[in-house]
């Protein structure tokens, strides 16, 4: 699995290089907040509008997403409920919690694996667009509910938070181009794709900044429950759409092997971000739980792939 590995390479470097930014003071700390709005407002919304304006949504529909759906509902609900019963975390870091838990890094990580094991990346496009459009609308609900309790307007608030929010605003506008079969005019496209290429190189300086110093940080997440968020994302998460894709739905084969291989992609980089931009407590336990899902799933995608394929 020569490309997935490479796919690893980009990752684990450019947070090399943020968190030796980070460590001679290249720029200060005032670079990592200033980089983190950078990723939050502009890059993110730009990669993630261009994206999804120009992917087919036929389909897309499938049992394997299903499965991976279900996979991902259920371990986040369980990574969001033992962040609020064991850890005794605010709804907001909860929301982290839960996200850490199951939310994969489908764009970075999901491209090579859908080419080069599966041939096909319909499924990436699918596990995109069902984490962009449903479960990261739920998480920002969360918070921004937590973070505005006692508000005036808390309903309208909620309902509003898609025009409110550049990720949500960035996504469902991509969306709505496919669906319209609009194309995004060449003079404007170019300008946007330039500012998405940011995105995830931008994202992951930041998640390697923000390493340096960790050890002095108040905001430690307890050991058990980093061990935890790992557990639940690296091992019960593929475990579940498997049993849930194979004895649920009948799946065998290409399409379970689709599926499961989607469920053991690490934690993604957004959950570190929304944590970072949202001055979160659990933004440390997200970004542990980046870095070690993200090393122990070479073991365990290439588990899957073994024993699937």
């Amino acid at each position: 699995m020569p490309t997935v590995v490479a796919g690893f390479v980009p990752i684990w470097a450019l947070t090399g290089v943020g968190y030796l930014v980070r460590r001679t003071n290249l720029f200060g700390l005032a670079a990592e907040r200033a980089l983190t709005r950078v990723v939050f407002y502009l890059a993110m919304p730009a990669v993630l509008f261009t994206t999804l304006s120009r992917v087919s949504l036929d389909g897309l529909a499938s049992t394997s997403i299903l499965a991976f759906a279900v996979s991902t509902v259920l371990v986040g609900a369980i990574g969001l409920a033992a962040s609020r019963w064991l850890f005794h975390r605010r709804l907001a870091d909860q929301a982290i919690g839960g996200m850490s838990s199951a939310y994969v890094n489908a764009a970075n990580l999901g491209i090579p694996v859908a080419i080069t094991v599966l041939g096909d990346p319909s499924f990436v496009v699918a596990a995109l667009m069902f984490q962009l459009l449903l479960v990261m609308p739920t998480v920002l609900t969360l918070i921004d509910t937590d973070l505005n309790t006692g508000a005036t307007g808390r309903f309208r608030r909620v309902l509003l938070l898609p025009v409110r929010n550049p990720v949500i605003l960035g996504a469902a506008g991509g969306l709505a181009m496919a669906a319209l079969g609009w194309q995004i005019p060449p003079l404007l496209a170019q300008p946007l794709d330039l500012l998405g290429a940011a995105g995830v190189p931008l994202a992951l300086l930041v998640l390697g900044m923000s390493l340096f110093g960790r050890g002095q940080s108040a905001n430690l997440p307890r050991r058990s429950e980093v061990l935890l968020v790992v557990l639940l994302k690296i091992v019960l998460q593929p475990l579940v759409c498997f049993l849930v894709g194979h004895f649920a739905f009948g799946l065998t084969g290409p399409p379970l092997l689709a599926a499961v291989l989607f469920a053991a992609l690490p934690t993604a980089q957004n959950a570190f971000v929304f944590a970072s931009q949202y001055e979160l407590r659990a933004g440390a336990l997200a970004r542990d739980a980046i870095l070690l899902t993200t090393l122990l799933s070479m073991a365990s995608l290439t588990l899957v792939a073994y024993l699937l394929s």
